[in-house]
């Protein structure tokens, strides 16, 4: 079973988790129901929102995941093991972040977790400490995709707003043109170049051509 610390389980909702956790869900999948109790008592002392499963399909069902989130998923469970679920839930187009447990895994079935992209393989006992890692690096990993996609969607609304001259003029921006070489490439004037660059910077939300670029690196 799981290595507790010494202390008290029970008195672990006032610590530096608990506060910092709030809104944040875990959905456990677990068939041994004390074991699954126990993992669910634990994650939900430390502040988090546990959603327990006792088979992959009940979790499948769901309409709808609450984000951000991290899956908590026994490896060897009957008929669907964890990789065939981590590799549903990618085919399903999702991007959740997955923690294994397991107590008898194969090598294979670790390796091919990793590689699809799993945050951590724990294995039966472990301590609280190491799944606590595990749990919070996952979600720092879903919070970042999220935001991510967030700068994607609103860079590709401000693209939508220029029009096809400023997106050419936004094009040569990303490759440090300067305002000669803009009008070189372009045939247009110093003066025109430089509305045209206003319009750009205004309409992508930025004060510099650094912010501009930096703000193209970043979603890349």
């Amino acid at each position: 079973m799981i290595l507790f610390p010494s202390a008290d389980p029970s008195d672990l909702t006032q610590n530096q988790y608990a506060s910092t956790n709030k809104g944040r869900h875990v959905y456990l999948l677990e068939d041994h129901e004390s074991f699954r109790m126990i993992i669910e008592k634990v994650l939900t002392v430390h502040g988090f929102i546990v959603h327990a499963f006792e088979n992959p399909y009940d979790f499948l069902s769901l309409k709808s995941i609450e984000a951000p989130a991290v899956i908590v998923t026994d490896m060897r469970m009957p008929k669907m093991n964890g990789v065939e679920l981590q590799a549903e839930i990618a085919a399903r187009g999702k991007q959740i972040p997955f923690v294994f447990i397991s107590g008898e895994a194969s090598l294979d079935q670790g390796l091919k977790a990793m590689k699809q992209g799993a945050i951590e393989f724990l294995i039966k006992p472990f301590d609280i400490d190491e799944l606590m890692k595990a749990v919070v690096k996952g979600f720092e990993q879903d919070i970042r995709h999220s935001n991510l996609l967030l700068l994607n969607k609103k860079q590709e609304d401000n693209l939508a707003k220029l029009t096809k001259r400023e997106r050419d003029i936004y094009g040569l921006l990303l490759k440090s043109y300067n305002n000669n070489e803009l009008a070189e490439a372009t045939g247009l004037t110093i003066n025109t170049i430089k509305d045209y660059k206003a319009k750009v910077m205004e309409k992508m939300g930025v004060k510099t051509l650094a912010d501009l670029i930096r703000q193209n690196s970043e979603i890349k």
